[in-house]
């Protein structure tokens, strides 16, 4: 055997030496890649029925503001009518009842004039 025979047999030893060594972490990452191949698996399988529970959940909601956009709606048309109501009654009744309250004032204070005058003429 000669020095340049040893010399490569040295070197191949090196070789597969320094390829048992660089082995092992490629088997680790390897395990890594599996670990994460099986997480993202998992992640998918419970991500649909997620995804059906939160559809199920905005279509929920969406028919829930259906009805509160219905009530509000309601309660729109309801206020308007009563401040129709609230116009009418007093154009109708506010006018009357004011002629009568002035009315019955007059009246009151003729009254209260000619009883205060009955009284100076007795006195007098």
């Amino acid at each position: 055997m000669s020095i340049g025979e040893l010399a490569g047999l040295i070197a191949a030893l090196a070789f597969v030496l320094l390829v048992g060594v660089l082995a092992y972490p490629l088997y680790k990452l390897g395990k890594v890649f599996d670990e994460t191949r099986l997480s993202v698996r998992d992640l998918s399988g419970s991500a649909v029925p997620l995804l059906d529970e939160v559809t199920t959940t905005v279509t929920t909601t969406n028919g829930q503001l259906v009805r509160v956009d219905a009530i509000t709606r309601n309660l729109a048309e309801t206020s308007e009518n009563v401040s129709a109501l609230t116009r009418l009654f007093a154009a109708t009744l506010g006018s009357p009842v004011v002629k009568v309250a002035a009315f019955s004032y007059g009246v009151r204070q003729a009254f209260a004039y000619r009883s205060s005058g009955a009284r100076r003429g007795r006195r007098g």
